[in-house]
């Protein structure tokens, strides 16, 4: 059985009993099905799981793990079955038997959906349940993923990192402790090639998978319908791209987002964000990213995450955007939030040390494989502010590497102090990092005072770069307006260069806020010239933007 969530009343929030009226209220959404012990209803990694309420009878979901199957929980009657899957469309993660002959109630994904925007009261029930669910699960580690992997292991890190961020439960197994690792690497013929090996939906095995094959396996990516053509099409789920899509999905827009990598960008890979209104004890990025991810699906965006645009077909409309797969999507028009990405350090051999010892993110894992340990944090922005305090807790000492004289001009006050004070904490400013040395495993770290001139050598194993940023605009050239830095120009910044823009202005009212040099395709956030580099900044482009777009749309 799944253990307590932390209260009795969280255990009910969880697994609550429907009442006689909640139940009558659904079942106009649903219809009845008589089921017979050791019936199979779903399996793990199907598609478009039911729901279904149990009237009579009972029902046990169980998941598959190394061992066989491990029972989860039973549901008895008034009670429902469904975990996160139910509002993502992702696969399913578990099996459904039943145990007692009885009743059941089916509700399929679409009507279950219906059912949650129309009925407030059932909405919070369901919602409710199925997020405690979901994290629960997480923190047990079991679901339909199992990662045989190691944390000398580059790409471990990669998978591990890019389930965790995006909130997927999955079942770790490291080949360098567990004791049935000979075990399981003669079992599955695994090589040292093959490392990290995935177990997907209890049925496949990925050696050494790509992120966007890893995608495909769990149903995130979906397929495009080449008939259908959206209102809007959210490029990247930053905050802002996430902002866009739950107030496009909640104005009744068809809403589609395409992510490379997980949701949140940058911000996503805060420890802490602590100046973010509403939240006076401050959110993890990833937190904050993935509430945003079940408010935009709960209102019916879609999310097609581990795949990247390539290429924007500018000279027609609607839009047609080509994702790296190769299929395309159609769009009446665009938002533009696929954000900007850390400058990294000019040393050589940096590429070999990436995920074993330099670090793109600073959050619980990636402070796991650290320890009591000295690290080094590159940059003076917020996110290396927010890296620096956080590691803080766990390293013996975090060296803080500045380009720059000072901090005042990159970060905030409060973080500021907060490093300043921290004797944890080593400031050196004016200074770079210029050399890395180590055999598989980074070892050793050189760096510069540029003042002085003086180099130093250190034995330090772990460095986490967050330093400056460069947009993300090479499928972009050729079709809207950037400035010399490359970021998207918008607006009034238009006025100086329209007349020699990729795509001349083609309508006699001037650009709107945020829309770029083509009609009806705006930019906001980190990818945006002159934006400011704070969440709540990005948030509020995301939600403007979605109003100039229903403007936009109403001029076609």
């Amino acid at each position: 059985m799944l253990p307590a969530i932390d209260s009795p009343n969280r255990q009910a929030e969880a697994f609550p009993v429907l009442t006689p009226a909640q139940i009558d209220r659904i079942r106009p959404y649903g219809k009845p099905r008589a089921v017979q012990a050791g019936e199979i209803l779903f399996e793990v990694g199907a598609l478009g799981t039911p729901c279904y309420v149990v009237l009579s009878g009972k029902l046990d979901i169980v998941l598959l793990d190394l061992s066989g199957e491990r029972l989860v929980v039973s549901y008895g009657p008034g009670q429902f079955s469904g975990e996160m899957v139910m509002i993502s469309g992702n696969r399913g993660l578990s099996r459904g038997r039943v145990t007692e002959a009885g009743e059941f109630l089916e509700v399929g994904a679409d009507a279950l959906r219906t059912l949650i925007a129309k009925d407030a009261e059932l909405s919070d029930v369901l919602m409710r349940a199925f997020l405690l669910r979901r994290l629960t699960l997480i923190s047990e580690g079991w679901g339909n993923v199992i990662v045989l992997g190691s944390q000398h292991s580059s790409n471990t890190l990669r998978l591990r990192e890019f389930l965790t961020r995006n909130g997927h439960p999955y079942g770790y197994v490291d080949l360098d402790r567990d004791k049935r690792s000979q075990e399981l690497l003669d079992r599955f013929d695994i090589r040292l090639e093959d490392v990290p090996v995935v177990i997907c939906s209890g049925k496949k095995l990925l050696r050494n998978p790509t992120t966007q094959r890893l995608a495909e396996c769990l149903g995130f990516i979906g397929r495009s319908d080449d008939r259908r053509i959206h209102d809007v099409a959210i490029v990247g789920a930053g905050p802002g791209g996430l902002a866009a899509a739950v107030y496009a999905a909640s104005e009744g827009l068809d809403a589609v987002v395409i992510e490379a990598d997980f949701p949140g960008g940058q911000a996503g890979s805060s420890s802490k964000i602590e100046n973010y209104i509403g939240f006076p004890m401050g959110i993890s990025g990833q937190e904050l990213a993935g509430r945003a991810v079940v408010q935009a699906e709960r209102f019916g965006a879609r999310m097609m995450v581990g795949q990247k645009v390539v290429k924007v077909r500018c000279d027609q409309h609607p839009y047609q955007l080509t994702l790296e797969g190769g299929d395309c999507i159609e769009t009446r028009s665009i938002v533009i939030a696929s954000g900007a990405q850390y400058n990294k350090p000019k040393v050589e051999n940096l590429e070999q040390f990436a995920g074993q010892g330099v670090y793109y993110a600073a959050t619980f894992m990636e402070a796991q494989l650290c320890g009591d340990e000295d690290v080094i944090v590159v940059g003076g922005g917020n996110s290396a502010g927010q890296a620096a305090v956080f590691l803080s807790e766990s390293a013996r000492r975090v060296y803080m590497l500045v380009r720059g004289r000072g901090l005042s001009e990159t970060m905030s006050h409060y973080l500021i102090q907060r490093i300043v004070e921290n004797p944890a904490i080593e400031l050196h400013f004016q200074t770079e990092i210029v050399a890395l040395a180590g055999d598989a495993q980074l070892e050793r770290v050189t760096w510069i005072n540029r003042a002085t001139g003086e180099e130093s050598q250190h034995d330090i194993r772990h460095v986490f770069v967050m330093a400056g940023a460069s947009p993300r605009t090479d499928w972009l050239r050729g079709c809207v307006a950037l400035d010399e830095r490359g970021f998207i120009l918008t607006g009034r910044d238009l006025d100086a260069v329209l007349g020699s823009a990729p795509v001349k202005w083609p309508l006699s009212r001037p650009p709107q806020m945020l829309e770029t040099s083509l009609p009806a395709v705006f930019a906001v956030g980190d990818i945006r010239s002159g934006n400011v580099k704070r969440v709540a900044s990005a948030v509020g482009e995301g939600s403007i933007s979605i109003h100039l777009v229903q403007r936009a749309l109403a001029e076609a």
